[in-house]
């Protein structure tokens, strides 16, 4: 399998994986209850873990800089709003977990840019 083959691959199997996670983390953020599916993690931890993993979806997913830039800013929107609406199920929002989902994606999106050029070389825009 070629460098371009494997890059191929890997972002549609990104973009299909995509999806699942986000309404994984869309159902953790608005759950009653947060879902403890890391006992001993820190709240933030797990803000900044799911983000990134988005984010790194994301970057091996999408082609451009362009379009990995605008679902770096769509995440860190919807963190934002998944914060304001966690108030109307009951469970207090917090600024820190929003900061903690804007870093998870910026650097989920560097991470995963760098990991896309390692893997198909620097072709890539």
């Amino acid at each position: 399998m070629t460098k371009e083959q494997i890059a191929q691959w890997s972002a549609r199997a990104a973009m299909v994986l995509f999806w699942p996670a986000l309404a994984l983390v869309v159902w953790g953020e608005l759950a009653p209850h947060a879902p403890n599916v890391m006992p001993g993690i820190s709240d933030k931890l797990q803000h900044f873990t799911a983000y990134f993993g988005l984010a790194l979806l994301a970057a091996a997913a999408l082609r451009t800089r362009r379009a990995l830039l605008a679902a770096v800013v769509a995440l860190v929107v919807l963190g934002g709003a998944l914060e304001i609406l966690q108030g109307l199920t009951g469970r207090d929002p917090e600024i820190l977990d929003e900061a903690a989902n804007s870093l998870g994606a910026a650097i989920g999106a560097f991470a995963g840019r760098g990991l896309i050029r390692l893997v198909a070389g620097a072709g890539r825009d």
